[in-house]
């Protein structure tokens, strides 16, 4: 598909939410909830990234922290930190995964003209997980691509399933 029309088939209304001051969206759609933190199990033999699971009503949710997954430097959580579960469709399977976020901003619509391809980083940077830019009131917001960014977690949201 080419970077245009990817960019035409991103608009829509986008949960954003910050990383290390950074902002990214992801589409409302795929958000199920917004929920405080909570006591998180860990799990043996995952990668560093995945720090565990929740039980959410019943259901066991896989918990990843974005920032480590992202290769952001850490930082404690706050009363702001807050985990997104979202539903991603991965391998024809509809799959909960949660996302650990600093935190939560607002909900925008994205129109088609305020959304731009991902600039070229050459070749071994690997941006296939973004949809693209949105250029938002002078801010710069990037709009991930949430079933081709955890779908390295796939295996491990699987086993809890």
């Amino acid at each position: 598909m080419s970077d245009e029309m990817k960019n035409k088939s991103a608009a829509g209304k986008y949960l954003t939410f910050a990383l290390a001051q950074e902002e990214y969206g992801v589409p409302v759609l795929k958000v199920r909830e917004i929920i405080k933190m909570m006591d998180i199990t860990g799990v043996p033999q995952v990668p560093s990234h995945v720090k565990g699971v929740i039980n959410l009503r019943g259901k066991v949710i896989p918990i990843v922290d974005l920032r480590l997954k992202f290769n952001l430097p850490t930082q404690d959580y706050t009363e702001r930190t807050c985990i997104i579960v979202v539903e991603v469709e991965l391998q024809a399977r509809r799959v909960m995964l949660g996302m650990i976020v600093d935190y939560v901003s607002e909900v925008l619509n994205i129109s088609n003209d305020e959304i731009e391809p991902m600039p070229d980083f050459g070749e071994r940077l690997d941006t296939e997980y973004m949809h693209g830019v949105a250029k938002i009131k002078g801010t710069v917001k990037l709009l991930l691509d949430l079933d081709k960014v955890l779908s390295a977690d796939t295996v491990f949201a699987r086993a809890a399933a």
